[in-house]
């Protein structure tokens, strides 16, 4: 029984009769089953129109874009590249014949930003290797749960079928809570949107120099659309600001702008600042930088990449790890993102702490290159000070002692 029968035909206990109930589409219960959200300001919010909100488009291809663009690798236990293992090509090269790894990724994080979730299929062989990820609209994914918490995944087929997929052949993506940050912010984006929708009325009636013209006579309507027709045609559109000339006694009232004008750009910038939190990515990355100075613009970098990109990397490396390693296989290989270049921006700071860590004897050779993202070195496991330790040769000999004088 699909929704509308459910919603239409509730049957009565007490009698044993159906109850006939008509819905109307125009009922806000009905919205979200069209992922349609509307917001007080009385616009719908949905993935479609929150994306022509610019601080909205900027936000989600921000962080989708970061995400694609940092390499993915398997690795093994000792930090070299598994380039024959089949997760490797997965993840840095090809998801499949025609789509790119960092276009997939871009995609399902795109799908998780604006939707909540992002999916992708996994094909494998007669051996269980997986060979595609095949990214699924979440429009057609639903996710069910058992008692346990293991979820299970049913997609809706192009001709009408269904096929449910276990956990560890579906890629999955979730934003926090699995709830959009449009959903979250849908007020703020509907605001935004209506802002948007008033400025344009704002200019578009722009005909007028915001006064009230005034008649000595009482005037037919037929008068007062030659006056009103009269007046926007020379001083609408292109011809605003234009000298007026008013005859037969009329009189021109100049109305002041009001204060809700006069604080629309204020408006517009707290609901970008809005929608940056509700996204999580600092505010002068949207280009807000009503407060931006040098010094916190660059740490803006950082705090994007530490406080937005890692919890994303996170999830991508976890749900990379669920399905294209076996439980056996983590014991020796992993999957991680490169940040290298994420991170240039503090390199210097990064380089004076390695100094540091190693003259004091804290961390060895091989630790830091770990965290440089190098392979290890055969002799690089000593804590010894590198900047004091001189090479084990032989002593010099010493200078032969001179005869004393008795």
């Amino acid at each position: 029984m699909g929704w509308f029968s459910k919603s239409r035909h509730a049957p009565d206990k007490g009698r044993g009769e159906i109850e006939q109930k008509s819905v109307k589409l125009t009922d806000p219960a009905i919205f979200e089953l069209f992922g349609i959200t509307p917001a007080s300001s009385g616009v719908s919010v949905t993935a479609a129109s929150a994306m022509r909100v610019p601080a909205v488009k900027r936000a989600v291809s921000l962080i989708s874009e970061s995400i694609a663009t940092l390499p993915f690798k398997t690795y093994t236990e000792n930090k070299d590249a598994a380039k024959d293992h089949p997760a490797y090509r997965l993840v840095h090269d090809w998801s499949n014949d025609w789509l790119s790894a960092e276009a997939l990724r871009e995609q399902l994080t795109a799908d998780a930003l604006l939707t909540g979730n992002g999916y992708a299929q996994v094909t494998r062989n007669s051996d269980s290797k997986p060979l595609e990820l095949l990214r699924m609209d979440p429009a057609a994914v639903s996710v069910d749960y058992d008692d346990f918490g293991e979820p299970s995944y049913t997609i809706r087929l192009s001709d009408g079928g269904e096929a449910t997929l276990p956990y560890h052949d579906v890629l999955h993506i979730q934003a926090l809570g699995g709830v959009s940050p449009v959903m979250l912010a849908r007020e703020a984006i509907g605001l935004c949107l209506a802002a948007e929708k008033h400025l344009s009325g704002f200019f578009a009636n722009g005909g007028r120099p915001s006064g009230v013209i005034k008649h000595p006579e009482k005037l037919t309507p037929e008068a007062l659309k030659k006056i009103s027709a009269s007046w926007f045609r020379d001083h609408g559109g292109d011809q605003a600001g234009k000298t007026a000339i008013l005859d037969e006694g009329m009189d021109f009232k100049e109305v002041a702008l009001k204060l809700a004008d006069a604080e629309f750009s204020e408006v517009r910038r707290e609901q970008v600042r809005e929608i940056a939190r509700a996204f999580n990515v600092p505010p002068a990355l949207l280009y807000e930088l009503s407060r931006g100075t040098w010094s916190n613009f660059e740490q803006s970098h950082r705090d994007f990449l530490t406080g937005t990109l890692r919890p994303w990397i996170a999830r991508w490396q976890a749900a990379y790890t669920r399905v294209l390693l076996t439980p056996e296989e983590r014991a020796s290989f992993y999957i991680e993102a490169v940040v290298d270049d994420m991170q240039s921006v503090e390199f210097a700071a990064r380089a004076t702490a390695y100094s540091q860590y190693r003259g004091m004897g804290a961390m060895t050779a091989n630790e830091v290159r770990a965290g440089l993202n190098l392979t290890p070195l055969p002799e690089g496991n000593e804590l010894a000070n590198p900047f004091t330790t001189t090479s084990g040769g032989a002593p010099a000999p010493a200078a032969p002692e001179e005869p004393k004088d008795e």
